[in-house]
């Protein structure tokens, strides 16, 4: 029996093997987000790893009024569900206000709460309401058992298919730090715990009109995640971060994604045998 799109997304998420969701934080335009799927989904495919893409078609919190946000909210989805289509892949993007849920839900399968919205209950609750799969990012300022407020939100309107992600907390300026108790205890709420590694290497504001980061130390937070237990792992993959028109510095060059996920098939693997 054929399975339908929630169904396949909700094997991959609730299934016992790490999963991967990744792709360029903003679609930069058609032609290298397209790019980005096939080279991505291709790598993915070869360490025999579930794959979800994911990008943004809006980046709302950028550091400058100057920064890069996308190419249009319309254009961005289209582009989404294309790749949707001609991948045969799941597709995650985030949404910032209540309006964009509905939106966005008819073309893609996982709606992302950003980090900094994540405690913004009619969002939240927008999303749930769509019946998509909702992956909430925990937000900086938060302790991880507070996580399980967000997700009484989302069972409150009838959301089963939650994702928890972290993804680092406030250490200081410019700078965050991974608690690597955190999985283990957003865990315990029922639901699947993605590491979002990139963005834990985030500096924000740390170059002063744009976000920093430190893209040397993805294998190593990668590896200790995993390591833990996560379910899945989130990294921003681009061909060449440095003309990257968002995160660049914290993005994983694409080519050291396949032996990056190499390494972390073994590490889940062996993790997996003692949990499960």
């Amino acid at each position: 029996m054929l399975l339908s799109r929630q169904e396949r997304v909700e094997k991959i998420i609730k299934g016992k093997n790490l999963f991967l969701i990744a792709g360029p934080c903003v679609i930069e335009s058609e032609q290298h987000a397209t790019m980005m799927a096939r080279e991505i989904k291709q790598i993915a495919q070869q360490v025999d790893i579930a794959y979800i893409f994911k990008a943004s078609f809006d980046k709302a919190n950028r550091t400058s009024i100057n920064s890069f946000r996308g190419i249009g909210v319309e254009e961005g989805l289209r582009i989404l569900d294309q790749i949707r289509r001609e991948f045969d892949l799941p597709v995650l993007t985030d949404i910032h206000d209540i309006e964009q849920a509905e939106m966005a839900a008819e073309f893609v399968d996982i709606l992302q709460i950003p980090a900094f919205l994540c405690r913004q209950t009619d969002l939240v609750v927008a999303a749930g309401r769509t019946g998509s799969v909702v992956n909430v990012k925990k937000g900086q300022f938060l302790a991880p058992w507070d996580m399980q407020n967000v997700v009484k939100k989302l069972e409150s309107v009838g959301c089963q298919n939650i994702i928890l992600t972290e993804r680092g907390a406030s250490f200081g300026y410019n700078n965050l730090v991974v608690d690597m108790r955190s999985f283990p205890i957003m865990r315990e709420f029922g639901h699947p715990v993605v590491f979002d590694v990139t963005h834990s290497l985030q500096r924000p504001g740390g170059l002063g009109t744009v976000t920093g980061g430190d893209s040397q130390f993805i294998e190593n937070l990668a590896r200790a995640g995993v390591a833990c237990g996560v379910d899945g792992v989130f990294m921003e993959v681009h061909d060449n971060p440095s003309v990257a028109l968002s995160d660049g510095p914290n993005a994983l060059p694409l080519k050291r994604l396949k032996p990056l996920l190499t390494t972390l098939k073994k590490i889940d693997d062996l993790v997996k045998e003692e949990i499960y």
